[in-house]
């Protein structure tokens, strides 16, 4: 398997949440050269720090030298996004990966019931921050002929459940952004690609659904190792596909 990411530099947007913790810790153990890790909540950053800066478990400890850096943005601000990406190409000289893991939810309402202030967060964090962070990590990508990026939409992206009009319109919408950029640079030795999770077995969503069946839903360090998959030179033959991941057993 060609999982060598030990000379590249790796962006994870929104990388301290419940899934995107799992994708930091996960790339920590290839080794890359540096990870720049963005988030809003500084509580999740605190935790993360200390548990992968803490080197709390061997393949951390072995994967000392790689650079760790925590970078507070708001990826819906398209100013913010633009500093950011100038910054690390400054430092770094390239982007090699984006796992753009940024993302959230508003659902329990039906169309009539959802406030205009609803719709647009969710168009705002699920697709406006995808739209910001693509744009601007793909002119150094096109550049270097060279990336990865991987965004996460939802099988709900797919097929709406109802009362989730405006979650399912954003995450749609995500798929076709994947679809036409993979167009757009076929031929630069660039990858776009997007997963398709059903629920991710989070401790916010059993607190919010208790009633539910948890084991159908997905440990979220599976979709980790998905997303690293698609990063790497393993994948290089998948583009512009949106897949769905659901557990099976």
């Amino acid at each position: 398997m060609d999982r060598d990411f030990c000379d590249q530099v790796i962006l994870i947007t929104g990388g301290t949440g419940a899934l995107g913790s799992k994708v930091s810790e996960s790339f920590l153990n290839f080794s890359p050269r540096a990870i720049i890790i963005t988030f809003r909540s500084e509580t999740e950053m605190q935790e993360l720090k200390g548990k992968i800066l803490g080197g709390t478990n061997r393949e951390q400890k072995e994967n000392h030298h790689t650079i760790v850096e925590f970078i507070k943005v708001d990826v819906t601000r398209e100013g913010e996004v633009k500093t950011l990406i100038l910054n690390i190409l400054e430092k770094f000289g390239q982007i090699h990966v984006l796992a753009n893991v940024v993302g959230g939810f508003i659902g329990g309402k039906n169309v009539i019931e959802t406030s205009e202030e609803e719709w647009d967060k969710m168009m705002s964090i699920n697709l406006k921050s995808a739209f910001f962070i693509s744009k601007h990590v793909l002119t150094s990508m096109k550049e270097k002929k060279f990336g990865k990026i991987v965004h996460v939409s939802s099988a709900t992206g797919v097929k709406a459940n109802g009362n989730d009009s405006a979650y399912a319109a954003s995450k749609a919408g995500l798929i076709r952004l994947v679809e036409s950029m993979a167009e757009e640079i076929r031929g630069l030795n660039i990858n776009i690609n997007c997963i398709l999770p059903t629920i991710i077995d989070t401790e916010s969503n059993r607190k919010d659904m208790p009633a539910s069946n948890f084991s159908t839903w997905i440990p979220p360090e599976e979709l980790a190792k998905v997303i690293c998959f698609l990063c790497s030179e393993d994948a290089k033959v998948i583009n512009g596909v949106s897949l769905p991941t659901r557990r099976t057993s």
